[in-house]
Parts: C-alpha cells; structure tokens; sequence
C-alpha cells in the first residue's frame, strides 16, 4: 500500500452559512446581558409609564409638604370642610377647583362655595386649599404627601426585607440542602401560618400603635415568598456544571451562593421584589383604614381614607385625592414589575 499525501487547495471547502455567522456575530456579540434587559424595558412603554409616575410621586412626597405654608398637623377650625380651590383654574370658569361644591340638604341641592359670600366677607377670599380641608380645618394636600412618604417607607421595607433577608434565606436553604433545609423550612412555614392582621394587632396590643409596629409586621412575614422562591432557583442552579467546577477548583460554599448562583437568578428576585411593594403598601393602607395604622395627628394614605370615609356622603372630596395617589403607586408599582418582568425573561411575555 503506497502512502500517499493529499494536499488540500484552500477553495476544496466551503463554510455552511458563512455570511448568517458573520451577520450574528456583528449584531449581537457586542451587547452585554444588561444592555439587552435596558434596551427590552425602554421598549415597553407601560413599564417607562409606571416607572415615571413613580419618580413623579417621590418627588412630589419629597417637596409636597412644603409647597405651601400649611403643616399635616396644623388646624384652623374656621376652615373646616373648604372644597378643593385652585387660583389658575378657577380664573378659567369651568366650575372645577373654585372653592364651590354641591350638598344635598332637606330642602334640595345647594351650591355653596365658603370661601366666598356675596352678601358679607368671609375673610376666606384670598385663601387657596388645593385638595380642600377635612372636618378639623387640615390642609389635605400636605396631609396626601405627608401619608405619601409611609406609603413610600413601607415600599422600601418591603424590598430591604426581601433583599436582604429573604433572600439570603432562600439561598442558603437551597444550597446547603438535607437538615439544615428542612428546619429552615419549617420555621418558616409556621410563621406564614400566622395571618398577617392576626400578628399585627397582637403586637399593636403588646406594643404602642404606630410605624414602628407596622414595620416589624411586615417584616416578620413580608420575606417568606421571596425566600421560596430564591430556594426553588438554587434547587435548579446548585446541580450545574458550573457550581461543580467552582467546588472542584476550591471555592467556598458562601462564594459559590453569592458570587456564582446569586448572579444568575438576580432577575427573578428583582421581579419578585417589585411585586411584593403593591402588597405591602396595600396591606398599611388596609391596617389604618380600620385603624390599626400610623396614630393621629401622622397621616397615612389609609387613615385620610379611613377618616374621608365618614364624610363621603357630605364632602366626597375629601376621599378622592388619597385613593387617587394610593392607586396610582399601586398601578405603577405592578407596571414596572410587568416591564421588569419581560425585560429579564421575555419568554415569560408570551405566557
């Protein structure tokens, strides 16, 4: 048998798809993993809608209070029950925002409008309230920013929670697995047993009524569902080739939690996170409207509710401003979570 040497001419072969290869590799080569979450939730317009209210909202929770020269606990008896009365707008006659409002009495529908009498002074003429004043003479526009700011804090608490404990939580019980997941699970499993309304009036009856109160309520079960689902994602994570070649190379079981797991599912968490806000804002909201919220003189959106309630049928306007923004946070807080949602994983989108 003679051996002997083939030689190849560079054209005796071809690449298949050589030109789509070369396409794929100048588009999307040069985009990294969080430009291509940016540029998907730039895309998603409910998700910019949620996210700019949202900035609106902080803002104005921020500056609100001071706009004017009224404080949440200052009360003038003299003006008590002002319909909403804004300069601007009551120059343009439309019959919104004049000071006017409509009651009905034994005698018909009246139209009154306080802040000015043709018949005498009121001493009210050059006096603007722009949400109107509740029954002890309040402002209810400093009064909506003010409760705003709670609203805001129990935001925060919520994510802190869920970020820092939760998850840390979950991620250790699903990594390290055997006992030590089966009593971290249990522990937790009894305190999601516990009702949340139950825990906070018994510790509203053990403790002073208040923030503080609130808070370590929700924080005490506010962090169960994120912790589930941290576990679930190390349960599907801490079995891959990649954890098995950290442990190989001698990394440590806390560096391959928080350094090569954590990274990969940071996503969800976020996800999860966001929408555990709408959730926690509802439920102080919930808690004050039957008055186991923040105490008076403080505000909370719950207790303006609660207390525009009594007076719904007289002076609805007092109770439009408050559910207004209490609604608004909400809407916004799940649209940026859908738009989050999407961008991580868009697969979920046509779920």
């Amino acid at each position: 048998m003679n051996n002997q040497t083939i030689e190849f001419k560079p054209d005796d072969f071809q690449l298949v798809r050589k030109d789509q290869d070369d396409f794929v590799d100048e588009t999307y080569a040069k985009e990294s993993y969080w430009k291509d979450i940016l540029m998907r939730f730039v895309k998603n317009k409910g998700a910019i809608f949620g996210l700019i209210f949202i900035l609106l909202i902080i803002l104005m929770a921020v500056v609100g209070p001071g706009m004017n020269e009224y404080t949440y606990d200052s009360q003038i008896i003299q003006h008590q029950n002002l319909a909403p009365r804004i300069k601007a707008i009551e120059n343009l006659g439309i019959g919104i925002f004049d000071g006017a409002e409509t009651m009905n009495t034994s005698t018909g529908v009246v139209e009154i409008n306080k802040y000015v009498d043709p018949e005498k002074e009121t001493g009210l003429e050059d006096t603007y309230y722009w949400f109107g004043t509740d029954v002890l003479g309040r402002d209810i526009f400093t009064r909506t920013w003010t409760g705003t700011r709670i609203s805001l804090y129990i935001a925060l608490v919520a994510v802190l929670v869920d970020m820092l404990f939760g998850m840390s939580y979950g991620l250790i019980s699903g990594y390290f697995g055997g006992r030590v997941d089966m009593i971290m699970q249990r522990f937790s499993e009894v305190l999601n047993g516990i009702p949340t309304l139950v825990l906070v009036t018994l510790l509203i009856i053990v403790m002073k009524p208040g923030l503080f109160t609130i808070t370590l309520a929700l924080a005490l079960t506010g962090w169960i569902g994120m912790s589930r689902v941290a576990r679930a994602q190390v349960l599907k994570l801490k079995e891959q080739e990649f954890i098995l070649a950290s442990k190989t190379l001698g990394a440590k079981d806390f560096f391959i939690i928080f350094k090569e797991i954590l990274p990969n599912i940071f996503g969800q968490l976020i996800i999860m996170s966001m929408f555990s806000v709408p959730n926690a804002i509802f439920t102080e909201a919930f808690l004050a409207f039957v008055g186991l919220g923040v105490p008076a003189p403080n505000a909370s959106l719950g207790s303006l509710i609660s207390d525009a309630f009594k007076s719904f049928t007289t002076h609805p306007y007092m109770i439009v401003f408050p559910v207004i923004v209490l609604a608004v946070i909400m809407l916004s807080f799940n649209l940026l979570a859908d738009g989050l949602r999407d961008a991580f994983d868009p697969k979920m989108k046509e779920m």
